[in-house]
């Protein structure tokens, strides 16, 4: 068994990606509802893919530039060509991950809206295969590739003893190097694309014109609608997709070090795993993870009038049962009972256990968090609904102290976390918390991925001038999807974090740095480069969501001002403002009627493209050239500094942003389905509701772009100080 788990590694992302294709061919031939609902689909999915291949052929040239670049500047000629290759297949397997997630997305979504129809329960089925067809894709392409890699650079080069898993170990940071790359692009890039479009229908749409934003008169809604594919499918997989991978791959580095560091009873280390259990493990966790999530998705079910919520629970509940189990035989089955890693410093498998549950309780900890300072009627939100009622100003203020308010207890979680996993296991326990937090990632980002599906199929029912009940549904579906979501990013910032910390602490070891001095002037100079990082990124990303935004407002003003059944359809609204529909007269219905479809939807998708690809090119480089440059000119000791504080001010800047901006975004939301404040009712299209969509607007960038985008900021600069810790 021990030398044969490099084989069997492989074989598990094959089977993640098999289930991809059978629920893909389920989707398929899953019904698509009227021929009207099929064109509004088409067009999301039309704007959908057409920005991924726009932004894969601009993401090509950088892929190829930089493999170049890795193959001839390396210090080992032999091997450095091999990290460029790796570096390329992790580029390729993350793309491919977000291409086939996007897909399979914008097809479950038409259909979803059709089930919806007749059932809550097939809604939520069609909804989650969907949603579990980016999951078990992301963790399958991640397996596939890194234990298809190892296996394959093992029999190249040998693991007869340290040096040579050290160098089979390095070459593969390219496959993550390359995952987290595309991974900031996508992150970056969707973000912009997605919050152009929402603000362009929210500001025009809502505020100005008083129509909804998934209403078929808005031009901007099927953009609105590519862009939570764009940001939350693709987006949220590529980020997921390179924390799961930097975390893997952060432990095997530290896992060789017991080869020459770890003393057992009797001698060296030595094992059934040829010594490399503790470089294995994470392949091995990794792997059953992909088991005991394809198990979990089958207990996702609801019965017509039941709750979804408790559904997702159920199957994300039995995943993260049978895996603690799992794990629990695992670890005992590879690691040694006790070893030393020199003097008072005594490590066991039970203590190795211990450090993966504190990584998995931190992660959920951190989600949960995050729905109490983001959910619909929480007192944080509640209070930033209240300080609508003056005006836009306070709710900003309100929002902004929330955002500040919620990173305290998420982080002195994660201080438990690390704290606890490093007594337990020393660097090595604090990189496998970081696999154990995300070692049921297939379905935690199934039911991510599940709601920009049912979110989209709320729009689709919306344009259709479906029954109400119907959209009643999605609303039900999408309600719980934002709940989902809000745990899904403090999942995000949670693995981000123990993450970097894995990868940081695998550079120190590549590095050969026992520790940093912070008195030294350099490593304090790199601290504050660190720190200021983040708050650059974010001034780029925030910038260029407004740029792209203002051009996305003015292409909506000039429809509704241009096109004349538009024109003559908002004229009509205004006159019959606060009568039923049912009420106003046959020649105004009329008129309102035949504007649908008229507003020129491919010209909102396109300005959202090209504002994006144009965008995302100078955020994305800042990360990739900063920790190269301080590296090559400041030392590894000042490259150190500056991991250390991006790390931290990152971390606590993805908390703050992310959490903002999803509470502005539920206290809106509050007003539209109604709200009582000091004893009075408050509804949508009323002063306060406008205030709350104002600020809904700021926080959008916050919590779609440069908040989530921060994520991979500091992972991604902690793998290119990992790829070039050799060099230095």
């Amino acid at each position: 068994m021990g030398q044969n788990l490099i084989y069997i590694v492989p074989v598990l992302g094959a089977v993640a990606l098999l289930y991809t294709f059978w629920k893909t061919a389920w989707v398929n031939k899953q019904d698509e509802g009227s021929d009207k609902m099929k064109v509004i689909a088409k067009a999301i999915q039309d704007g959908a893919m057409a920005f991924l291949k726009a932004e894969y052929r601009v993401l090509s040239i950088f892929v190829l530039a930089v493999a170049i670049l890795l193959a001839i500047s390396g210090n080992n000629p032999d091997s450095s060509p091999i990290i460029g290759v790796s570096f390329i297949v992790g580029a390729l397997c993350s793309g491919l991950a977000g291409f086939i997630g996007m897909r399979v997305a914008t097809k479950a979504n038409v259909r979803t809206t059709s089930a919806a129809r007749t059932s809550l329960g097939k809604a939520l089925e069609v909804a989650f295969a969907g949603g579990s067809v980016m999951g078990l894709g992301v963790v399958g392409l991640g397996v596939l590739g890194l234990g298809s890699l190892f296996l394959i650079y093992s029999n190249t080069f040998g693991i007869a003893d340290a040096d040579s898993v050290n160098r089979v170990i390095t070459i593969i940071t390219g496959f993550s190097f390359g995952a987290s790359s595309i991974a900031l692009f996508a992150r970056v890039g969707g973000g912009i694309y997605t919050k152009a479009a929402d603000v362009g229908a929210d500001l025009v749409g809502k505020v100005e014109a008083g129509i909804p934003e998934d209403h078929p008169l808005n031009p901007a809604t099927i953009a609105d609608n590519v862009g939570d594919n764009v940001g939350d499918v693709a987006g949220m997989g590529a980020d997921l997709f390179e924390s799961y991978v930097g975390s893997i791959i952060g432990t095997m580095v530290l896992g060789a070090a017991f080869m020459t560091s770890a003393q057992v009873a009797g001698g060296a280390w030595t094992d059934e795993f040829g010594g490399l259990s503790g470089v294995l493990l994470p392949l091995a966790l990794a792997g059953t993870g992909i088991l005991t999530s394809i198990f979990g998705t089958f207990f996702v079910k609801v019965k017509e009038g039941g709750n979804p919520q408790k559904a997702l629970n159920m199957g994300e509940l039995i995943s993260s049962i049978l895996m603690l189990v799992a794990t629990w035989f695992i670890v005992k089955g590879m690691l040694p009972e006790s070893w030393s890693m020199g003097e008072n410093l005594n490590y066991g498998s039970t203590g190795v256990f211990v450090a993966v549950i504190l990584g998995l309780f931190a992660g959920l900890g951190i989600g949960y968090i995050t729905e109490f300072y983001t959910g619909t009627g929480t007192s944080p939100v509640k209070s930033i609904a209240k300080q609508s009622l003056t005006g836009s100003a306070t709710n900003i203020i309100a929002g902004l102290g929330v955002g500040m308010q919620s990173t305290a207890i998420p982080i002195i979680i994660l201080c438990i976390a690390i704290v606890g996993a490093y007594h337990f296991a020393g660097l090595y326990g604090i990189a496998i918390a970081a696999v154990g937090m995300l070692s049921n990632t297939g379905i935690q980002l199934a039911v991510d991925a599940y709601g920009p599906i049912s979110d989209n199929a709320g729009g689709i029912a919306e344009m259709s001038e479906l029954p109400k009940e119907v959209r009643q549904r999605t609303d039900k579906l999408d309600a719980v999807g934002n709940t989902t979501a809000a745990i899904g990013k403090g999942f995000a910032i949670g693995s981000a974090a123990l993450t970097a910390l894995a990868l940081f602490a695998a550079f120190m070891e590549t590095a050969k740095i026992n520790s940093i001095d912070v008195s030294k002037p350099l490593v304090t100079a790199g601290l504050f480069l660190g720190g200021m990082l983040p708050f650059l990124f974010s001034s780029l990303a925030m910038g260029a969501v407004g740029r792209a935004a203002m051009d996305m407002i003015q292409e909506v003003r000039r429809q509704f001002a241009n096109i004349p059944a538009l024109k003559a359809a908002l004229d009509v609204m205004k006159k019959n403002a606060g009568k039923e529909f049912k009420d106003w007269s046959k020649a105004d219905q009329e008129t309102f009627e035949a504007a649908s479809g008229k507003a020129e939807y491919s010209k909102c998708v396109e300005i959202s493209t090209k504002a994006s690809i144009r965008e995302m090119l100078l955020p994305g480089l800042l990360a990739v050239v900063t920790p190269v440059a301080v590296g090559f000119l400041g030392g590894a000791e000042m490259l150190g500094g500056l991991l250390a504080g991006v790390t931290v001010a990152g971390v606590l800047m993805a908390i703050f942003q992310s959490n903002a901006g999803g509470a502005w975004d539920n206290a809106k939301k509050m007003f539209e389905e109604g709200v009582e404040i000091n004893g009075k009712m408050y509804y949508k299209g009323s002063e306060p509701h406008k205030a709350a969509v104002v600020g809904d607007t700021v926080g959008d960038p916050f919590k779609d772009t440069s908040g989530p985008s921060l994520n991979i900021l500091l992972k991604l600069m902690s793998v290119v100080a990992l790829v070039i810790a050799p060099m230095l």
